[in-house]
């Protein structure tokens, strides 16, 4: 048995995760960073001090010394993707976390992006690993708060997976309308949950002409068709459910234009906006199209401990 662990430590969840790979089962624990009511995240600095105060305790839940568990290797995001100068100082919480385990306990230390944990463990949590394995490209979309890309995936003997942009926004991104909007709505941050659930009690109908400049996408215009909405006195569900399907929308919009690009293939949704069930609709009636449970949706670990262990010879 192999047990390997997984850090995380993006702008707004401090995570750990386990990955056993006799039983190919993960283990999580995570806590969202704490955000003032009505503020609309955290400066750097603050992220970096509540990561240092949460990730011990956080570690603990994992119960690795009681377990008796020896773990064989240690995974960590160090930046948000892997490009040229992609760098947020939280990250180096885990880093040095992670390094410090590997020393401590002489075991290997890899060293991956945010953005690759979050394809990882999408692919797990739909039972699409093997895709890693094979020999053919498949799309991955990575919507949250700092993202909305569309991304060609193909592999990569180094990275695991080669990340290739395909397409993303040119202005804010889709976590960052769900946030702005449900702020404006009087929920509290993070907002998609609170949205979705909103969204829920309308029956309205929405249609969309959605306009792509080479693939990518603008979303800052919802955000201000939203403030008048609710200037004009529309109904909060009816803003939420309008946010949503526009997202909705656009992604799939975004995934048509890839697949003709490149021709049909799997499309794999991750990222915590890609939770939304409100969102999911059309493109999984439309294409090939697999996503993530919840937990894995949103920020977390686990794709970092499934990285060390491919890393380090794994295969399901």
């Amino acid at each position: 048995m192999a047990v390997y662990l997984g850090l995380d430590t993006s702008n707004y969840t401090t995570s750990t995760a386990l990955f056993d790979t006799n039983s190919a089962s993960v283990t999580q624990s995570k806590h969202l960073l704490p955000v003032k009511s009505g503020e609309l995240g955290l400066r750097q600095s603050d992220a970096v001090f509540h990561h240092v105060k949460q990730l011990p305790h956080i570690i603990d839940e994992l119960n690795i010394a009681k377990s008796g568990i020896e773990l064989s290797g240690v995974g960590v995001s160090s930046c948000p993707r892997n490009v040229d100068g992609s760098y947020m100082p939280c990250f180096l919480v885990g880093e040095t976390v992670a390094k410090t385990v590997s020393a401590l306990n002489g075991i290997p230390l890899y060293k991956t992006s945010h953005q690759v944990g979050h394809i990882l463990a999408a692919l797990f949590s739909c039972r699409r690993l093997d895709l890693v394995f094979g020999d053919k490209p498949f799309l991955a979309f990575h919507v949250s708060g700092g993202t909305t890309d569309c991304l060609l995936i193909t592999l990569d003997k180094e990275e695991v997976v080669k990340v290739n942009e395909v397409a993303t926004s040119l202005d804010i991104k889709a976590g960052q309308l769900i946030d702005r909007a449900g702020l404006m709505l009087g929920l509290k941050f993070p907002c998609g949950a609170e949205l979705e659930k909103l969204a829920m009690e309308s029956d309205r109908k929405y249609k969309f002409n959605i306009k792509l400049k080479d693939g990518c996408c603008c979303l800052s215009g919802i955000e201000n068709k939203c403030r008048d909405m609710l200037a004009a006195g529309e109904k909060p569900c009816d803003i939420a459910l309008y946010v949503l399907k526009h997202i909705e929308a656009v992604i799939h919009k975004m995934t048509e234009y890839a697949l003709e690009k490149y021709g049909d293939m799997p499309v794999v949704y991750a990222g915590g906006v890609m939770s939304d069930i409100l969102i999911r609709a059309s493109l999984a009636r439309d294409f090939d199209a697999y996503f993530s449970e919840p937990c894995f949706s949103c920020d977390n670990a686990a794709g970092t401990a499934i990285y060390a262990a491919i890393k380090d010879g794994f295969t399901p």
